[in-house]
């Protein structure tokens, strides 16, 4: 009998063993700074909760949102000290690790339809800048980015009907030279300013208009600060970069390395379009809320765009952005040298 129990015992112990290799657990933990009902959080949600199932559970996810482990601004050091597995930051936010990340707030991309800049970001220009991102950050980047959405201009006193109004106007930024050269280039005055601290700034009048997207500026409720006028004249689109710490990545068997990349690029598309919906929504909410908005005819744009982008390789410098991204972006427009 101890015989049959201790070969029992073996058995069971092995099958055990087999199934716990089998069913090994990843822990990846995903950090936005966001509230939970962004549509970034949202988006980064989904993608967790289908990653966990798809992988059987060998892969466990979590989502800490509203900056719970940390804002934006820290967060690839903690993916660097493994404090977290997985960042969504913005493109503005990593500009100083990689310059190429500016290239968007670029002259020939003001006032472009989505279309243009996705081929942009999608096709060689995104890939020079992911793989310095990689190289540079220690991540893999998991696909397409994520669109923030057109960057506008708001106003508390002042009807915003062309680009002329602006003019005078001293209109706070999130910061970065190439926002502070459209602001110049529009004659108007450039300010940066933390978000946390508008609202109160604005009902103070310390500027007369604000530089950001309709998302932003419905969560905050800003028409209670002041906000009466917005011109949607797509100053350009700010992207959320999707990417995973590449210690975590090469800790994954092959088939988990290939879900981890192909969840990503099988939801994007829909997730863009979320984006999309989630500003639409904010702009009704504005309107709602006594909002005027005001949109220029695209041979406005285009009018205006065209003057912009005599001063391009001059932006390009301040912006550090580098000769190969440059070039990339002349060929894909067919810019002149």
């Amino acid at each position: 009998m101890r015989r049959v129990a201790a070969v029992v015992i073996m058995s069971l112990a092995c099958i055990l063993s087999g199934h716990a290799s089998a069913e090994a657990q990843f822990k990846l933990r995903a950090s936005v700074d966001t509230s939970a009902t962004h549509a970034r959080t949202l988006a980064t949600a989904d993608y967790l909760k289908k990653l966990q199932e798809k992988s059987g559970g060998r892969i466990e996810t979590e989502l800490f949102h509203s900056g719970q482990l940390f804002r934006d601004r820290d967060v690839m050091k903690g993916v660097r000290q493994g404090a977290v597995e997985m960042a969504v930051p913005g493109t503005w936010l990593l500009t100083g690790l990689v310059s190429d990340t500016d290239a968007f707030l670029l002259p020939s991309f003001f006032g472009q339809p989505y279309p243009v800049v996705y081929a942009e970001a999608d096709g060689r220009v995104g890939k020079i800048i992911n793989d310095k991102l990689e190289q540079k950050l220690g991540v893999k980047v998991l696909g397409p980015w994520l669109p923030l959405g057109y960057q506008s201009v708001y106003s508390t006193g002042k009807s915003l009907k062309s680009l002329d109004d602006l003019a005078g106007m001293k209109i706070r930024t999130p910061g970065g030279a190439g926002l502070e050269e459209h602001a110049r280039f529009f004659n108007a005055k450039p300010l940066t300013v933390a978000w946390p601290d508008v609202p109160l700034a604005l009902s103070q009048g310390m500027f007369d208009g604000i530089s950001a997207t309709h998302e932003s500026v419905a969560s905050a409720k800003l028409w209670e600060s002041g906000i009466k006028y917005s011109y949607e004249y797509r100053e350009y689109i700010g992207f959320y970069v999707p990417m995973v710490s590449e210690s975590f990545y090469n800790k994954l068997p092959p088939d988990l390395q290939a879900l981890v990349v192909s969840v990503w690029n099988e939801n994007v598309a829909d997730y863009r379009v979320r984006m999309r919906d989630a500003q639409d929504e904010a702009r009704r909410t504005m309107e709602k809320n006594g909002i005027v908005v005001t949109t220029p005819s695209e041979n406005e744009l285009v009018a205006v765009r065209g003057k912009m982008i005599a001063s391009q390789d001059k932006i390009a410098k301040i912006l550090r952005v580098s000769p190969e991204v440059q070039q990339q972006i002349k060929a894909d427009m067919h810019l002149a040298e």
